[in-house]
């Protein structure tokens, strides 16, 4: 049997008052004049953002509102997991299980709209019962502790039991970033729980399988820039991760404004390219609310061990045959082409603003989107 443990957020007031010690002691780097970011994130940018960390940004205040939605701790094979669970007040609503990425996705702008439509301008048939898990190696889930478990297929395996021991038997499942591997692997564990998937900016690598000569102009000059991806000097994170996570890791545990500055560079890369830095696309505190998060549970360096892991990346999967939409947002690499050829896509809708991390950059599109996704999926009574 299952136990689901009742959470509430509770940082003690040391580890704020560490936290905050750390970043009013950082030793910073001198920078290169008029160089911007093409050496990678600018010191005074990080500065500047770590002194609001510091002095004004107030933890207590996030916390507060994290704790407004009913959370939960259990353990699934071994691994801790922490969840949210919001019930829609509508009785027919739909099980939809949201799936975050690397370094974070937070879907906390709309658990209201999805959860209960009615009561933000919405038709009350478009309502979700949510859940919201977090991801080994992640946040609360705390640290992996075996090899292997911070996988996405590792993750998609323990969501599914999560959601069976949920009681939910049939349900949609929306990622982005990893989560567009973990969606769609939910679906070729258990086709017959998904009534469909959706995915925003999903992570489309080419394999083999893949001739170029089929693919539209457009794909093509997608498909090219996975081919120099290594080339890229965009790259070097997901080099580091996926290879020596350890090395890194100590630098992510021991200074908040490396870990920062380390992880916004990689928002940087994939928010939406009309927005000149990271906290112009997405809230300042929203930012700052999930790097204290990672920083809190000291699980920066955990976190990265998906990269090592996992083994989807660059494979050619076997379609699961689950209706599967996907938004896609600017800035997308995504190739419709290899979408097509690994999932049964039935929905694609393309927008002019928002970036990877859309449920933090566009809440709003990407709500409408899973809505007009699933209305076409639902059953009699959902």
């Amino acid at each position: 049997m299952t136990i689901f443990e009742p959470f509430r957020i509770d940082i003690p007031a040391t580890d704020i008052e560490d936290l905050r010690t750390r970043l009013a002691r950082t030793r910073w780097p001198a920078d290169l004049p008029g160089v911007g970011w093409t050496y990678g994130i600018p010191t005074a940018y990080v500065r500047e953002l770590c002194e609001y960390w510091g002095s004004g940004y107030d933890w207590r205040v996030h916390e507060a509102e994290r704790n407004r939605h009913p959370q939960f701790l259990t353990e699934i094979d071994g691994q801790r997991m922490h969840f949210v669970h919001v019930r829609s007040p509508e009785p027919h609503a739909l099980p939809l299980v949201l799936v975050h990425g690397w370094p974070f996705e937070d879907f906390t702008g709309m658990i209201g709209p999805l959860a209960d439509p009615r009561a933000h301008g919405g038709n009350p048939a478009d309502a979700f019962h949510l859940v919201i898990p977090t991801l080994p190696g992640f946040g609360f889930s705390g640290p992996t502790h075996r090899p292997g478990d911070a996988s996405t297929e590792r993750s998609a395996e323990l969501i599914t039991k999560l959601m069976a021991a949920l009681g939910y038997g049939r349900y949609g499942a929306h990622g982005g970033d990893a989560g567009s591997f973990i969606a769609p692997q939910m679906g070729r564990i258990a086709p017959q729980h998904l009534a469909g998937v959706h995915l925003n900016d999903p992570i489309t690598i080419p394999a083999g399988d893949i001739d170029p000569a089929d693919l539209s102009a457009r794909d093509r000059e997608k498909l090219a820039r996975y081919q120099d991806w290594n080339r890229l000097e965009t790259s070097g994170y997901a080099g580091m991760h996926s290879t020596r996570p350890q090395t890194l890791a100590p630098a992510m545990s021991d200074s908040p404004a490396g870990m920062l500055a380390w992880v916004l560079d990689v928002v940087n890369t994939y928010k939406d390219p009309a927005k000149p830095t990271p906290d112009a696309a997405i809230d300042r505190d929203l930012l700052l609310t999930d790097l204290s998060t990672l920083w809190f549970t000291d699980t920066a360096g955990s976190s990265m061990r998906l990269y090592k892991e996992s083994r989807q990346w660059g494979a050619a999967p076997a379609d699961s045959g689950v209706p599967t939409g996907v938004a896609v947002f600017p800035g997308s690499s995504s190739i419709r082409g290899v979408a097509e050829r690994r999932n049964t896509i039935v929905h694609w809708s393309e927008f002019d603003r928002g970036g990877h991390f859309a449920a933090m950059e566009a809440p709003d599109l990407l709500t409408a989107d899973l809505r007009d996704f699933f209305r076409k999926l639902r059953g009699p009574n959902e």
